[in-house]
């Protein structure tokens, strides 16, 4: 996994559901002010609902600390639209089925299921300054209580 402080290549595309809308956009795009990216897995499953409803419901505090709240699966935009209408979402849903910004980041991992093994995005999130400087990581996500990890991460960097 990249390390606080290195820069990520931004110059890769995601297709982005913001405010409804789907549009193709280039990663750097999302950087007009630093970001927090937090990696799920899929959509409509208890873990990955668990960590969305914790960031949906304090979005505001991360709007008002200046961030860009970002969550990324592999997941379509269709399959996004109709997930944030059904939590309450109104912050942006990527769409990376090629795994685009976990190999940015270096965060490309082993996991077995059902007793095979594949490759696939770490449960991850990552707070990036505009420039693509990675400024903070949690390496294993508390699905619980994301949201108040992720404050108490971005209230360390003040």
């Amino acid at each position: 996994m990249i390390e606080t402080g290195k820069k990520i290549n931004t110059d890769f595309t995601l297709n982005v559901v913001s405010d409804g809308e789907e549009k193709e956009i280039t990663f750097s795009d999302l950087l007009a002010r630093p970001a927090i990216v937090s990696v799920y897995m899929r959509n409509n499953t208890s873990g990955c609902d668990r960590q969305n409803k914790s960031l949906a419901e304090h979005a505001a505090w991360f709007d008002e600390k200046g961030y860009n709240l970002i969550a990324l699966s592999k997941d379509t935009c269709g399959s996004h639209k109709n997930y944030a209408e059904k939590l309450g979402i109104n912050y942006t849903l990527a769409s990376d089925p090629d795994f685009a910004f976990a190999k940015a980041t270096d965060s490309v991992v082993e996991k077995k299921m059902y007793g095979k093994t594949f490759d696939a995005p770490s449960r991850s999130a990552f707070v990036i300054d505009t420039d693509g400087t990675v400024l903070g990581i949690i390496g294993k996500v508390d699905t619980k209580d994301h949201a108040g990890e992720l404050k108490k991460l971005i209230e360390g960097l003040s």
